[in-house]
């Protein structure tokens, strides 16, 4: 009897129900969705645990995961992106500091939502800026992740040392106000970011996927995670985002995302279009 050929076609189509069926098995047994991610970039990251793991293909890597829970949270690390840096895209926070920051003063109370925070470096950089302008004492910074290893690194307050010359001249473009050293200690060959800036931030797991709002907020940033995200999961995110915003709240986004062609575009105004700084309007 002649072999039966597979066509290059059918082996796409083959791995793609197999991703389908690892993502699905996931949701169900560990609550992590990943369902509505970029298939690309799941894929991508599928594969290079398939080769950590030494499987031989997509559901002998779901055998693993769904019977080993510290292979799952490899994948998770796998699947989380950390990419981050104090004050990154600096034009943002200096945007943020002569637009936003006066409207923040008219708040007796501040709240703000770093949605997708990773190891936290973009939010000791707010919790900077606000002590600069002076607000934040008055201020509830949320910082959350996916990614429990990278809240864990974030509650530290502990960054490479290496890094702090990119972040002094982020800091510096950014608007910044005193020398950026005054802000961390050296221990144990690491920046370590003094503690009062710790004192008004809660760190918490949340699953921009699944889990629903938690607080109302005068700011949400969140910036570029949605790249990651199919339409649907991002239409998803900015029906939270747009509940738990207060009327005339800020959504901040990153410069790879718009809000353009997404079901929330009429519902807010553009502040800053290079910075992706948008305003809740009804």
């Amino acid at each position: 009897m002649d072999k039966m050929l597979i066509t290059e076609g059918e082996l796409k189509e083959l791995e793609k129900i197999e991703i389908d069926l690892l993502l699905e098995g996931i949701f169900r047994y560990y609550g992590f969705d990943f369902r509505n991610y970029v298939f690309s970039s799941i894929r991508r990251r599928i594969w290079h645990r398939i080769y950590l793991e030494r499987a031989s293909s997509v559901s002998g890597l779901q055998e693993l995961v769904l019977h080993n829970p510290q292979i799952m949270k490899s994948l998770l690390e796998d699947f989380s992106i950390t990419v981050t840096e104090m004050f990154r895209d600096p034009s943002f926070f200096n945007s943020f500091r002569t637009k936003i920051i006066p409207m923040l003063r008219e708040y007796p109370v501040i709240r703000i939502w770093h949605a997708g925070c990773s190891t936290g470096e973009e939010v000791y950089s707010m919790a900077i800026l606000l002590y600069e302008e002076g607000l934040y004492e008055k201020a509830t910074l949320y910082a959350t992740d996916i990614n429990e290893t990278a809240i864990e690194t974030a509650k530290s307050g502990l960054f490479p040392l290496k890094k702090m010359q990119l972040y002094t001249k982020n800091y510096l473009h950014s608007g910044g106000k005193k020398a950026f050293s005054e802000y961390y200690s050296v221990k144990d060959g690491k920046a370590c970011f003094h503690s009062f800036l710790r004192e008004n931030i809660v760190f918490a797991q949340h699953n921009l996927a699944v889990d629903h709002s938690f607080n109302e907020f005068h700011v949400i940033l969140c910036r570029n995670v949605m790249i990651y995200f199919d339409t649907t999961l991002q239409n998803r995110v900015h029906d939270l985002f747009y509940n738990s915003l207060v009327s005339s709240g800020i959504l901040g986004i990153g410069k790879k995302e718009d809000l353009a062609f997404t079901s929330h575009s009429a519902y807010y105004e553009e502040l800053d279009s290079d910075e992706k700084l948008f305003r809740k309007i009804k």
